[in-house]
C-alpha cells in the first residue's frame, strides 16, 4: 500500500514538473487531494526554477 501511495505522489510531482516546463500556470493543478496537490506544486516550482536559471529552454 505504501508503495502505491508513493508512486501516485511521485507521478503527481512529475506531472507538475512537466506542466511547469511547458509554461502552464500553477492554477491549472488537476489534483484536489492535499498531498497530491502539494507534490504537483512542488514539481511545478522546481520546473520554474530550472526554466528561470536556463536549465531548460
Amino acid at each position: 500500500m505504501k508503495r502505491q501511495k508513493r508512486d501516485r505522489l511521485g507521478r503527481a510531482h512529475n506531472n507538475g514538473y512537466q506542466a511547469g516546463l511547458s509554461g502552464k500556470n500553477k492554477e491549472n493543478c488537476p489534483y484536489q487531494n492535499v498531498d497530491a496537490k502539494s507534490e504537483w506544486l512542488g514539481g511545478w516550482r522546481e520546473a520554474m526554477t530550472d526554466r528561470n536559471t536556463g536549465f531548460f529552454k
